[in-house]
This record gives structure tokens, C-alpha cells and sequence, in this order.
């Protein structure tokens, strides 16, 4: 499976980005999908998650209220809605699979990942 990010850029704070992680595969639809997020100088760390149905998501308690994941297994797309970012938010967001699905931060469980792409929120 191979998974390409887009949808970054440039914004004020306040404002809002979409991020898509587009998959090539069949078996997409079998994976529940994360989102995370690497700020320079530190850690990357999980942001969002969704399971393979998009029934179930789960948030870091930082994005809460504010982001949004949300999934189209017709079109192989999972989707990061990001509404009322910070200066904070700044990162290169990346996609990651995983089979099974969990309320967890960890990243050890995903075994598939894209490349970034970089959100960069000006004050």
C-alpha cells in the first residue's frame, strides 16, 4: 500500500485546511487510518485516528473540537479537516495504516506511511 498526503500549506490562525491521504490498494477499506504530526525540533506525535468503517475516531485532546477525520473508501481517501488553527499546529502532517483499530496515541501499530505534507499556521 502506498499512500501519498496533500493538501497543506499556508494559513493565518483562525483559519482552515483540508488534508487528503489517498491510497493506492485494494485492501484500503481493511485499515483504520492515523494521522500525525511532527513540529520541527520535536517528536512526532498522533494527532487523529479513524477505523476502517469511519464509525469510530479518536483525537489527541489538543485538535479536539477542532479537527476533523472522516474517510471515503470508494475513492481510497481519508480525509483531516482542520478548522481554527493555531500557530501550535504548525507541523508535517503524515497518514500511517494499521490493522485493527484502538483509542491510542501509539504509532508502533502502523505499518504504512506517506510522506508529510507541511502545515504552516502564521500569527
Amino acid at each position: 500500500v502506498q499512500l501519498q498526503a496533500s493538501g497543506g500549506g499556508l494559513v493565518q490562525a483562525g483559519g482552515s485546511l483540508r488534508l487528503s491521504c489517498a491510497a493506492s490498494g485494494r485492501t484500503f477499506s481493511s485499515y483504520s487510518t492515523g494521522w500525525f504530526r511532527q513540529a520541527l525540533g520535536k517528536e512526532r506525535e498522533f494527532v487523529a485516528t479513524i477505523d476502517w468503517s469511519g464509525g469510530y475516531t479518536y483525537y489527541v485532546d489538543s485538535v479536539k473540537g477542532r479537527f476533523t477525520i472522516s474517510r471515503d473508501n470508494a475513492k481510497n481517501t481519508v480525509f483531516l479537516q482542520m478548522n481554527s488553527l493555531l500557530p501550535e499546529d504548525t507541523a508535517v502532517y503524515y497518514c500511517a495504516l494499521r490493522i485493527g483499530y484502538a483509542r491510542s496515541a501509539s504509532m508502533t501499530p502502523y505499518k504504512y506511511w506517506g510522506q508529510g505534507t507541511l502545515v504552516t499556521v502564521s500569527s
